[in-house]
């Protein structure tokens, strides 16, 4: 009987197992090192937040996996010895492999600064991070003031995560507002002003220079590199990006670049060997995505893609529009299609925000056709469909500011934006668009 041996138990590795088993009765095998069960990573932040318990961060019962025949092995594969087929265990044991999927995800960046493996320096990445976060931050006795340093998505999770225990937070951030890499000038100050009316203690333009340690070898304090100044703490939380976890790959005859190198079918350049999720880096870029995308959805659909591969039905990895969302403290997030920090030659913007401050969108489309881009929405839901179907069938912008009513997928209590929205849009491209009424039935469950 032919092994599958899948290396990591994040969302693409257990997707593919669980696709592998539907589509065949192949011996299937998940290693991992982190946990025994696999648990949805982007609910840790709630558990510690008192949302949940750990073990409702886990989508299936532990008999799951006896019941679907996939093996559980908890180790750390230090080599692989792709011609024998074989991984090496830290722990000293061996397994055979016949087809081997590396789903190992990511790691968070260290970049060598003095004090960065002191104790109460962590990322917030896996079940450990936050094993350490209740051990070094349980209140704001024990921990009387917190340094984020780094300033995106999961540095804003942990700012909010502390902040919910009554933490003081500084956030060091190198960009001189947040995440204005990514988000438009207008968005990016939005969420400065988020961050600050949470009596959060944002820095911008910032660096740190070093950790300082007290006797003991734990955290005392930072320093931030331009001004000297040095900032007492009992936690340093690490949020600068995260890094393909392929460190234990190094010797194997496997191709890597920052990640391990895959071509559209997921096939790394050793036959019988395959790469997904955070941890797979494309030879070529897919349309305007990078080569390697640690989102959570593109981990799923690789696990769905491979699986289909290793069961005789070949096919490539195609993750359609873009899209992500995310929540920063208490304004939600959606991007469909592409709104880049700065507008490229070819594009125009449409910008409008709401009188609070805490609601907007920004509509990116060709200066020329008029075709639609993309859109940022903060505080507004928009429904996912809507915006997948007007980028497949590449629709104007005029199209889906006639539509809006269709794209909200807002609860009916909710106040609607959409006649305010055109009307400025009319006022400032002297055009007359007329919003018509939705067509899409709103479907209510008890």
């Amino acid at each position: 009987m032919e092994h599958v041996v899948i290396i990591g138990n994040g969302i693409s590795g257990v997707t593919a197992a669980r696709h592998i088993r539907k589509l065949s009765d192949k011996k299937i095998t998940i290693v991992s090192a982190e946990t025994d069960f696999f648990f949805s990573r982007t609910a840790l932040m709630y558990v510690y937040m008192g949302h949940m318990k750990f073990e409702h961060t886990q989508p299936y019962e532990p008999w799951f996996w006896k019941k679907n025949n996939i093996n559980l092995k908890k180790g750390y594969v230090s080599e692989i010895n792709t011609d024998k087929k074989e991984l090496f265990f830290a722990e000293g044991d061996t397994l055979s492999y016949d087809k081997l999927i590396i789903a190992t995800g990511s790691k968070p960046n260290k970049f060598g600064w003095p004090g960065q493996d002191l104790d109460g320096v962590m990322g917030m990445y896996h079940k450990q991070d936050l094993e350490n976060l209740e051990k070094y931050a349980p209140d704001n006795t024990t921990c009387k003031r917190a340094v984020i340093v780094g300033g995106g998505l999961i540095g804003i999770e942990l700012a909010e995560m502390l902040h919910s225990r009554n933490i003081p937070v500084t956030f060091l951030v190198r960009e001189s507002s947040f995440w204005n890499g990514v988000l438009p000038a207008q968005e990016s100050a939005m969420i400065n002003r988020e961050i600050i009316e949470n009596h959060i203690d944002l820095r911008l333009g910032v660096n740190l220079k070093e950790i300082k340690s007290d006797n003991n070898g734990q955290v005392k304090s930072v320093v931030i590199a331009e001004t000297g100044e040095e900032i007492e703490c009992n936690v340093v939380g690490l949020t600068t990006g995260v890094s393909p976890n392929i460190d234990f790959i190094k010797d194997a005859d496997i191709e890597t670049g920052r990640g391990v190198k895959v071509n559209r079918y997921l096939e790394t350049n050793i036959k019988d060997v395959y790469a997904i999720g955070d941890c797979a880096e494309q030879h070529e870029a897919i349309g305007q995505r990078r080569p390697i995308e640690a989102v959570w959805y593109t981990g799923r659909m690789m696990g769905e893609t491979v699986a289909q591969t290793i069961c005789g039905n070949k096919i490539e990895y195609k993750p359609g529009h873009w899209f992500n969302s995310a929540k920063f403290i208490d304004i939600e997030y959606q991007t469909y299609g592409w709104v880049w920090a700065q507008p490229k030659e070819n594009e125009a913007r449409f910008y409008w925000e709401h009188e609070s401050g805490k609601k907007c969108i920004h509509i990116n489309y060709d200066k020329k056709t008029h075709e639609f881009i993309g859109i940022n929405n903060f505080g507004i839901r928009m429904r996912h469909e809507f915006f997948d179907k007007i980028l497949t069938e590449k629709r104007s912008v005029e199209y889906v500011l006639e539509h809006l009513a269709d794209a909200n997928f807002d609860p009916e209590f909710y106040k609607l934006h959409e006649p305010e929205i055109v009307a400025k849009f009319n006022k400032e491209n002297n055009t007359n668009i007329q919003l018509k009424k939705k067509s899409w039935k709103r479907i209510f469950s008890a």
